[in-house]
């Protein structure tokens, strides 16, 4: 695994992304595959593309079952849910209840880190869930699933994005415990994404999709580093809800 250790890239990072992204019950790795963890970061686009494929299967076959597509993308949204134990959803709850419900960085960072929701961590799930699964059941019936693939994939390739920009506001946790990716593993990462996205809605859609999400990134970063000084597991996993809406109406809006 030393060996490995200095490759820019290696097959093990799939699967070490897909431990720090998702819930699936997959093979013990070796201790020596998470010294790998932030050169890993280059496969997060991967592990999207795993949550959505397998969402999108349950989508599917309620589609082949004649159900609405409201219900098809609710069962969407389920399975996402419980591929990734909703820690991007509770990462933008806390990040709500956080940012808005404190008035130091130590406090919100406090906040945060409390396993109790408040007003501003519902509204904010409330809101997401929400606006998700109105653009899943307005896209199903005039393009289809792809979408829904785009979207996953490309909201998980700027996560790293944040790691390199922004230094961990609390030095602790899975963000911290990761590291800062080099920057050739996130490009590699981005490139992946874009890759992928094109050859599934076109490349002008896929890059519109892209750079309009990466200005919702560039915004969130900012407020970020002005709340609590940089980012979390939990801003992280905020980051990637809110750039999967901006990505699902750029494409609603695109017709």
């Amino acid at each position: 695994m030393q060996k490995n250790d200095t490759q820019l890239v290696s097959p093990v990072d799939i699967a070490v992304a897909l431990v720090l992204l998702t819930r699936l019950p997959l093979p013990a790795l070796q201790d020596d595959a998470f010294k790998r963890q932030a050169k890993a970061t280059w496969a997060f686009p991967l592990a999207g593309l795993a949550i959505a494929g397998l969402a999108c299967l349950a989508g599917a076959l309620a589609l082949f079952l004649g159900l609405p597509a409201s219900v098809a993308a609710g069962l969407i949204l389920t399975v996402q849910v419980l591929t990734t134990g909703a820690m991007h959803e509770d990462g933008l709850s806390d990040v709500a209840d956080g940012f808005w419900g404190g008035f130091t960085p130590e406090r919100r960072l406090e906040i945060m880190k409390d396993s109790r929701i408040g007003a501003y961590g519902v509204l904010a799930l409330v809101l997401s869930i929400g606006l998700r699964w109105s653009a899943f059941a307005t896209l199903i019936p005039v393009a289809g699933l792809t979408p829904l693939l785009v979207a996953a994939i490309l909201s998980r390739s700027v996560m790293p994005v944040l790691m390199v920009a922004l230094p961990n506001a609390r030095g602790s946790g899975l963000s911290s415990s990761v590291g800062s990716p080099p920057w050739i593993s996130v490009f590699l990462g981005l490139g992946l994404a874009l890759l992928l996205s094109a050859s599934m809605i076109g490349a002008p859609l896929s890059l519109a999709a892209f750079l309009s999400g990466g200005l919702t990134l560039f915004g969130y970063a900012a407020v970020a580093r002005v709340k609590i000084g940089g980012q979390t597991g939990d801003v992280l996993g905020g980051a990637q809800q809110l750039v999967e809406i901006t990505i699902l109406l750029t494409i609603l809006a695109a017709g």
